[in-house]
């Protein structure tokens, strides 16, 4: 017990120090890890077999008025929707 008694102190705090450490380390790991999807902020993702994702993009911007009428029709039929 005589080789650690100048760390006596630390001892208490052991736990605490470790949890921070393991929360410190899942911060560090999850922080950039991509998105799975790239939709557009607000934008719901489209259920598959219904639509194509490209089409429903295209529609959630025409509602939020990011583009005009005519650009969305253009859009639309080169998509083919």
């Amino acid at each position: 017990m005589f080789h650690v008694w100048p760390f006596w102190f630390f001892w208490p705090f052991h736990g605490l120090l470790t949890l921070l450490l393991i929360v410190v380390l899942v911060i560090v790991l999850f922080r950039h890890r991509p998105a799975p999807y790239a939709y557009p902020p607000g934008t719901p993702p489209a259920p598959p077999g219904s639509r194509s994702e490209a089409l429903a993009i295209l529609e959630a911007r025409y509602a939020r008025g990011e583009i005009q009428r005519d650009e969305y029709l253009q859009k639309k039929a080169d998509l083919g929707g």
